[in-house]
């Protein structure tokens, strides 16, 4: 059974093990030869539309989409109610409230202010009109991604919600069904993300598309990013663990279900203890053999290349490592949790024992489409503000406008911009006097 490596690191090798597991997992040549296949894709949809989605799809995916149809037929989705487990429904049902929740919460606010006399300036917050939800149709089905991607999409109004996936487990069928889903593609990769950036005769053109995928559909969605929305350009899933003090077997336990996503998923323990940190390591080894019993080598195999438990010399060391990892998960054990004003960079933060990573994966509320890579030093997880736009208002009375005239007009000059000058003066001679300008 393949083993952690246990780490004794002082704080520059620290820095060049997150360094080391950035390029491993975001290998130029590896990246570059997908944007490639991707770009080759992406070009024949744009060019032949549907018929160049029916010989991708039967290429890759081995799916006559000529025979079975783009969508899934109402049939589909009946027999799929038969196919989930027995209580399903109802755990789709209480995951979406809790989700729902928090994205109302996420939702950017309309405003109104006014700059002076005469000068009023607000926001409207207006929806997109139409989204597509990308779900993978890997080794595991994921109502949960059905989830995070389509409640918060309904929270912000969008008026036309899509799911698209190539091969859509019963589970992803009866979960968009349950939301109100009313349309589920039969695309996946890069050919599912050139339909819906560019629109064919079949597929419509969205305004964003948001969802995981493998490497050649983050390919594909950065390659379109010019012409259609996107939200993050996932890469393997990451977490660190930080703690002084706490449960082996709990650690470990966060660690594996990281491990288990991905052969390239990292899962990181920070702690300054050496007797937790051997505790922790013997832990994850006793996990891999007693839950998956040789079933499986992906955690095994993401732990032995993207794992590490990481001896430093005190909590503010591990604080500053989370920093400049910006891990998609971070986990703050016991002392670590009060520390969690330092935190600056992280995609979503568990505090404490009993906040597992799954918690937020699945119910508890939060997004767990959310930024890898370091991403997080940019931006947050998937939110319902991601599907809005705010627009901003504003209306100038002739005593308002007078009021900024000059100032206006000195900028403009400035620039060598003589037609924004104008603009503002010739209103003075329409209007005539108005009070002086400062």
């Amino acid at each position: 059974m393949s083993k952690l490596d246990l780490n004794t690191l002082d704080l520059p090798e620290l820095k060049q093990l997150q360094k080391d597991v950035a390029k491993a997992i975001d290998n130029f040549e590896s990246r570059k030869k997908a944007e490639a296949v991707a770009r080759r894709i992406l070009n024949d949809v744009r060019r032949d539309g549907d018929r160049a989605l029916q010989r991708w799809t039967l290429q890759l995916d081995k799916i006559d989409l000529a025979r079975e149809g783009f969508t899934v037929k109402r049939r589909e989705i009946v027999k799929a109610y038969r196919q989930v487990p027995e209580g399903f429904a109802d755990a789709v049902q209480t995951s979406a409230r809790n989700i729902r929740n928090a994205a109302r919460e996420q939702l950017p606010r309309a405003w109104q202010i006014s700059n002076g006399a005469g000068i009023e300036i607000s926001q409207i917050v207006r929806p997109l009109d139409r989204v597509a939800c990308y779900v993978p149709g890997g080794r595991f089905p994921l109502p949960s991604t059905v989830l995070m991607s389509v409640i918060p999409a309904q929270v912000a109004g969008v008026e036309e919600i899509f799911i698209t996936s190539p091969r859509p487990a019963p589970a992803v069928l009866a979960t968009a069904d349950i939301l109100g889903v009313k349309k589920i593609f039969r695309l996946g990769g890069a050919q599912a993300i050139g339909a819906f950036a560019y629109g064919t005769d079949r597929v419509p053109r969205a305004d964003k598309i948001v969802g995981p995928g493998n490497r050649y559909v983050a390919a594909a969605k950065r390659l379109v990013a010019g012409d259609c929305g996107i939200d993050l350009v996932a890469g393997p899933s990451e977490l660190m663990v930080v703690a002084s003090e706490g449960n082996a077997e709990w650690i470990a336990s966060d660690l594996v279900a990281q491990a288990e996503h991905d052969p390239d998923a990292v899962a990181i323990f920070l702690t300054p203890s050496r007797k937790l940190a051997l505790e922790v390591q013997g832990a994850v080894e006793k996990i891999l053999e007693e839950v998956f019993a040789g079933e499986t080598d992906v955690p095994a195999k993401a732990l032995s290349g993207h794992g590490a438990v990481v001896v430093t010399k005190n909590l503010d060391e591990a604080i500053e490592l989370v920093n400049a990892f910006a891990p998609e998960h971070l986990t703050l054990l016991n002392g670590a949790s009060r520390m969690l004003d330092r935190v600056r960079s992280a995609g979503s933060i568990f505090l404490g024992e009993t906040s597992p990573v799954a918690a937020g994966d699945y119910a508890s509320g939060t997004n767990h489409i959310l930024p890898t890579a370091g991403a997080a030093r940019l931006r947050g997880g998937l939110s319902a503000a991601d599907f809005v736009k705010t627009i901003s208002v504003q209306e100038l009375t002739p005593q308002g406008l007078g009021r900024i005239r000059k100032t206006i007009t000195t900028l403009a000059r400035t620039e060598g911009l003589k037609a924004h000058a104008y603009s503002i003066e010739t209103r003075f001679k329409v209007h005539g006097s108005t009070p002086k300008g400062r």
